[in-house]
C-alpha cells in the first residue's frame, strides 16, 4: 500500500481514518517498541509527546547542580572534613562516592529519563508494589522543603541588614538606665554576632515548650522566600530553568571572589594548613565512613525525587552517565573548593581571636605584675607589653604556670593557642549565621562582602528549593490533570501556612527536629529499595539491557556489581549504623539559655517526641500501605497510568489502526488482534515484554516484513 493512500472508513467505525497504517506506524510516540522494556511508549525525542523539555543541555546540567550543590556544601562539609581527619576525611569521601555516590545517581537520572515520569510514576512502573517510594519521596521533599526555605529566609534577614556600615552584628547594644549606659549582659557573656543570631534574628525562647508567638521578622523574610520560590517554578522547567543560569553559577562567583579575598588575609594559610593536614588514624574509625557515606547521600539529592524529575525531561538519546559522573565530580570539587574558602576565613578569624586573646591576658599579667601578685622576675627580660607576640606570651604562660603550680587557677589566666581556635568545630548555622559573620567583621569594605557572602545563599538554597518544589510538583502533574500554575501557587501556600511553626520564637528548635527526623532514616529506605527495586526485582541485566537501547552503548560492567551487591551492602550498614546512633543518642536539641548567654542539652518533651517518631513514621507509612493494598488488589498498580502530559491523540491513533487493521483484514471485531497489550503488567523475569507481544501481534497482521522486524530489539535477556 503506497504510502500516502487513505482508505475507505469501515462501516463500524466512527472515527473518520485519515492516515495509513503504515503512517500510524511510523508514529514514534504512540508505537515505540523500539526502545527497552523500561519504556513508557513516548516520544523519543522528549518533544513530540507533548511533555515540556529543556531548552539546552546547559540548562539542564545547571539545573542539576543546583539542586545537588546547597548549603551543605558550604557549612556541613567543611565542619564534617575537620572533624573527621582533616585531609584524610577526603580518602573515605572519594571512595564512597564511586561505590554508591555515582552509581545510584546515575540510576536515578536513567530511570526517570527511560520513563519520563516523576518519582510516583517511575516507581509505580517498575514495580507497583513499591509504588510507594514515589509516595515516600514526595512527603519527605514537603517536609524537608517546610524547614528548607526558613534558611533561605534567614539569609534573606541578613541580606538586607548587610546593607549598613558597621554592620549590625559588629558590636553589643549599649542600654541605658537612666544616667547609666552599660553593654548589653547576655551580649557580653557572649558575643557580638552570637546575640545578634539568638537574640536579634531569632529572638528565641529558652525551650521548644515556650512558642513565644510569631516573629513578625522572620515571618516576613519566609514570605519572601516562598514568593522568590514560587516564581521560580511557576511554569515549570520553562521559568526554573532560566533561573538556574543565575542561581547555579552566581555562587561559584562569590566563592571564587572569597577564596581570592581569603588567601590575601593574615591567617589564611593556617586555617587551610589545618585543614588539610591529615589525620590518618581518623580513617580507621567506624563513625568517619558512616559521616562521609551520610554526605556522600545527601549531597546528591539522591532519594528526593528531584533528580528523577529532573532527568523526566531529557531526550531519551541522553547520556545520562556523562551527566552523573559530571555532576557528581561538581559536587565534590565544589565541596573542597567551599572547605578552602571556610578555612581561610576561619583561620583569619582565628588569629584575630589568638591576638584580642593575648593582649587580654597580656593585660591581665600587667595588672597582676603591677600589683605585687606576681614577680618580675618571672617574665623574660626580652618581652615587650607594647607589642606582645604570640610566641612571647606563650613562654611567659609556660612559666608562671610551672611556678604557681596550684594557685595558677586563680589567675584567671588563659592559654591563647592558635590551634585551639582551629579546633573550634562549628556548622550548620553556627557557621553561616555566626563564625563567618564574626570574620566579615574584620574585612576591609565588610558590607559589601556580607552582602555577597547571603546573596550566595540565597542562591545554592534556591537552586535546592527549585529541585525539592519539582519533585513535589512533577508526580503530581504527571498523576492528576492539574495546571502546573494553580498546583505551585497551591504547594506555596499552604507551605507558607505550614512554615509558621518555624518563624515562632522557638522555631529554630523545630527546624532541629525536622532536619534530625523526617529526612535522614526515610531517605535511606527510599534509596535501598529503590536500588532492590531496579537491581533485584526488574533484574540488573534487563537494565543493563535498557541503558544500551538507550544510550546506544553498554555501561562498564562494574555498574552490574555496584547496583546489584555493593551499594544494597553499603546502604544496608548505613541503615544500621543510623538506627544504632538513633537509640545511642538520647533525643534532644542545644536550648538558648539567655540568663547563661550560652547553649545547654535539653531533652524533648513527651509531646516532641512523639513529633519526632511521627515524622519518620508518615515519611516510611505509604511504602508499606502502597505494598499491602496491592499486594491484596485493593488499589489499582497505577502502572499503566497515562501521564497528563502523554496526549488523547494516543489513544485516538491507537483505534484508528486497530479499525484500519480490521478492515484490511476484513476480521470481525473480536477477530482483530490488538496492535498493543492491553495492561502493561510489571515485568518480572521469565515474563513476556510488551516488545515480545507487540512483535507477535504486527506479525499476525501481515506487517512482519525486514523493514518492521529489524526495528525490534536486540536482546538477549
Amino acid at each position: 500500500m503506497p504510502k500516502h493512500l487513505k482508505v475507505t472508513q469501515p462501516e463500524h467505525s466512527k472515527e473518520h481514518v485519515t492516515e495509513s497504517v503504515a503512517d500510524l506506524l511510523a508514529l514514534e510516540a504512540p508505537m515505540d517498541y523500539k526502545s527497552s522494556q523500561m519504556s513508557m511508549n513516548m516520544g523519543g525525542g522528549g518533544r513530540g509527546d507533548g511533555r515540556p523539555a529543556w531548552n539546552s543541555k546547559l540548562q539542564y546540567i545547571l539545573a542539576q547542580v543546583g539542586f545537588s550543590v546547597g548549603l551543605g556544601n558550604v557549612w556541613r562539609f567543611p565542619y564534617l572534613c575537620q572533624k573527621n581527619g582533616g585531609g584524610a576525611y577526603l580518602v573515605p569521601y572519594f571512595i564512597l562516592l564511586l561505590l554508591i555516590g555515582i552509581p545510584l545517581f546515575f540510576l536515578e537520572l536513567a530511570v526517570g529519563q527511560r520513563i519520563r515520569r516523576g518519582s510516583i510514576g517511575v516507581w509505580n512502573y517498575v514495580y507497583p508494589q513499591l509504588g510507594g517510594i514515589g509516595v515516600s519521596s514526595l512527603i519527605v521533599c514537603a517536609f524537608v522543603g517546610l524547614y528548607y526555605n526558613v534558611i533561605i529566609g534567614w539569609s534573606i534577614f541578613y541580606f538586607f541588614q548587610s546593607f549598613q556600615y558597621p554592620l549590625p552584628w559588629s558590636d553589643c547594644p549599649i542600654r541605658r538606665n537612666g544616667s547609666q549606659a552599660f553593654v548589653e549582659p547576655e551580649c557580653e557573656k557572649s558575643s557580638a554576632t552570637t546575640y545578634f543570631w539568638y537574640r536579634e534574628t531569632l529572638n528565641i525562647t529558652s525551650t521548644i515548650a515556650d512558642s513565644g508567638g510569631l516573629n513578625w521578622r522572620m515571618t516576613l523574610s519566609l514570605l519572601a522566600a516562598w514568593i522568590i520560590v514560587g516564581l521560580a517554578v511557576l511554569k515549570g522547567i520553562q521559568s526554573s530553568g532560566k533561573v538556574m543560569y543565575f542561581s547555579s553559577l552566581f555562587p561559584y562567583v562569590v566563592l571564587i571572589c572569597f577564596m581570592v579575598r581569603g588567601l590575601m588575609l593574615k591567617g589564611a594559610v593556617d586555617g587551610i594548613a589545618h585543614m588539610f593536614t591529615p589525620k590518618l588514624e581518623k580513617m580507621l574509625e567506624p563513625q568517619v565512613w558512616r559521616e562521609a557515606a551520610t554526605q556522600v547521600f545527601f549531597a546528591l539529592g539522591l532519594g528526593f525525587g528531584g533528580v528523577i524529575a529532573f532527568s523526566s525531561y531529557n531526550k531519551r538519546d541522553n547520556n545520562c552517565h556523562f551527566d552523573a559522573v559530571l555532576v557528581s565530580v561538581i559536587n565534590f570539587l565544589t565541596s573542597v573548593l567551599a572547605t578552602l574558602v571556610v578555612f581561610a576565613v576561619l583561620g583569619f578569624k582565628a588569629n584575630i581571636m589568638n591576638e584580642k586573646c593575648v593582649v587580654e591576658n597580656g593585660e591581665k599579667i600587667l595588672g597582676l605584675l603591677n600589683s605585687g601578685v606576681l614577680s618580675h622576675d618571672l617574665i623574660p627580660p626580652h618581652v615587650n607589653f607594647s607589642y606582645l607576640t604570640s610566641e612571647d606570651y606563650a613562654e611567659m604562660y609556660g612559666v608562671i604556670k610551672t611556678v604557681r603550680g596550684d594557685s595558677f587557677d586563680q589567675l584567671d589566666l588563659e592559654p591563647c593557642v592558635l590551634e585551639d581556635e582551629l579546633n573550634k568545630a562549628v556548622q550548620g548555622t553556627g557557621l553561616a549565621f555566626i563564625a563567618f559573620t564574626e570574620a566579615m567583621i574584620y574585612f576591609p569594605a565588610s558590607p559589601f562582602w556580607s552582602v555577597m557572602f547571603f546573596f550566595m545563599l540565597i542562591n545554592l538554597g534556591l537552586g535546592s528549593m527549585i529541585g525539592t518544589m519539582t519533585g513535589i510538583t512533577t508526580p503530581v502533574l504527571d498523576t492528576f490533570k492539574v495546571r502546573k500554575e494553580i498546583l505551585t501557587g497551591g504547594c506555596c501556600v499552604v507551605a507558607f501556612l505550614c512554615g509558621l511553626l518555624f518563624v515562632q520564637r522557638s522555631g529554630n528548635y523545630f527546624v532541629t527536629m525536622f532536619d534530625d527526623y523526617s529526612a535522614g532514616l526515610p531517605l535511606t529506605i527510599v534509596v535501598i529499595l529503590e536500588n532492590i527495586s531496579v537491581a533485584w526485582i526488574y533484574g540488573t541485566k534487563r537494565f543493563m539491557q535498557d541503558l544500551e537501547d538507550m544510550l546506544g552503548f553498554r555501561p562498564c560492567t562494574i555498574y552490574f556489581y555496584l547496583w546489584k551487591y555493593v551499594s544494597p551492602i553499603c546502604l544496608i550498614v548505613l541503615i544500621v549504623a543510623s538506627v544504632i546512633e538513633m537509640a545511642v543518642s538520647p533525643p534532644g536539641y542545644n536550648a538558648w539559655v539567655q540568663e547563661l548567654a550560652t547553649e545547654r542539652f535539653q531533652s524533648y518533651p513527651p509531646w516532641a517526641l512523639a513529633m519526632c517518631f511521627a515524622l519518620i513514621i508518615i515519611a516510611m507509612l505509604p511504602l508499606p500501605v502502597v505494598f499491602i493494598a496491592r499486594k491484596f488488589n485493593l488499589l489499582p498498580d497505577g502502572s499503566n497510568k497515562l501521564s497528563v502530559s502523554y496526549k488523547k491523540s494516543m489513544m485516538k491513533d491507537i483505534s484508528n489502526l486497530e479499525d484500519e487493521t480490521r478492515f484490511i483484514l476484513s476480521k470481525n471485531p473480536s477477530e482483530a488482534p490488538s496492535p498493543m497489550p492491553t495492561h502493561r503488567a510489571y515485568l518480572g523475569p521469565g515474563s513476556s515484554s510488551p516488545i515480545e507481544l507487540t512483535t507477535t501481534s504486527i506479525s499476525s497482521l501481515g506487517y512482519g516484513t525486514s523493514s518492521q522486524t529489524s526495528a525490534g530489539p536486540k536482546t538477549d535477556l
